[in-house]
């Protein structure tokens, strides 16, 4: 398996879910590094903005931002040394996320397959761009899917971001809910056009402010609630930012 690395050591930790339908529980995340899209705005760009691409980032003009060496920010291990680590932490909420995870899926099959023998009561949890179809052996495996389609707003091509057959498979299961980051009212639309074209019952959406300061999820926020009240929508804020402020492993 291919994990982010920070320090050295596999991006793996106990925390509060920060963000989405399991706002506030304690769970373990295990992130994933590599990803098959490329947000300008992402916040975990060191999975996947490597230097020698081409891709753009909001970061680009600061003087202490450059891409990163590849080596140096991934960390390969076997599932097994990896359940290792997650058995460390006495929770029986795994999150796992990236980078993009469903790139990864014989590994993470492996990988949970070991965990539930492991766990009584494990609750898995997925998170993904809704670009990638799971296979018949992890998705018997995974309780619950956060799909957080992407936008314009995200500065990937639609070709790349929109798969209706991916996204008519994950709108269709009961596991699935829909986590969108609205940048601006602009976003709206979209959103809307995504959630009538898939036919997402509106109880299964959520919709988040973009940000990584507490000061710009606030101005977002009070507007955000209201659409979510006007169309029956869930808000969820990124409370980690909140708590923790725009850090690692929190």
């Amino acid at each position: 398996m291919k994990l982010a690395s920070l320090n050295g050591a596999p991006e793996i930790f106990h925390t509060i879910q920060g963000e989405g339908k399991s706002l506030g529980m304690p769970s373990v995340f295990v992130r994933l590094s590599l990803c098959n899209l490329h947000c300008i705005w992402c916040d975990t760009d060191y999975t996947w903005n490597w230097k020698g691409t081409r891709f753009t980032h909001v970061r680009d003009n600061e003087p202490d931002y450059e891409k990163y060496e590849q080596d140096e920010m991934i960390i390969t291990m076997d599932p097994e040394s990896v359940a290792n680590l997650v058995l460390r932490y006495d929770c029986p909420n795994i999150v796992l996320t990236g980078g993009e995870p469903l790139m990864q899926q014989d590994e993470l099959t492996r990988l949970l397959s070991i965990l539930r023998h492991q766990i009584p009561g494990l609750h898995v949890e997925i998170e993904t761009n809704g670009t990638l179809k799971p296979q018949t052996s992890l998705a018997d495996l995974i309780d619950q899917y956060n799909v957080s389609p992407k936008l314009a707003n995200s500065n990937n091509k639609k070709s790349l971001r929109d798969k209706p057959e991916v996204m008519r498979y994950l709108a269709s299961s009961v596991k699935s809910n829909f986590k969108f980051v609205v940048d601006g009212r602009d976003d709206l639309s979209e959103v809307l056009e995504l959630v009538q074209n898939y036919s997402i019952p509106p109880r299964k959406v959520y919709l988040m402010p973009q940000g990584t300061s507490p000061e710009t999820l606030k101005e977002k926020r009070s507007w955000l609630t209201d659409v979510c009240m006007e169309n029956n929508f869930n808000f969820t804020d990124r409370m980690h930012i909140h708590l923790f402020g725009n850090k690692r492993s929190v």
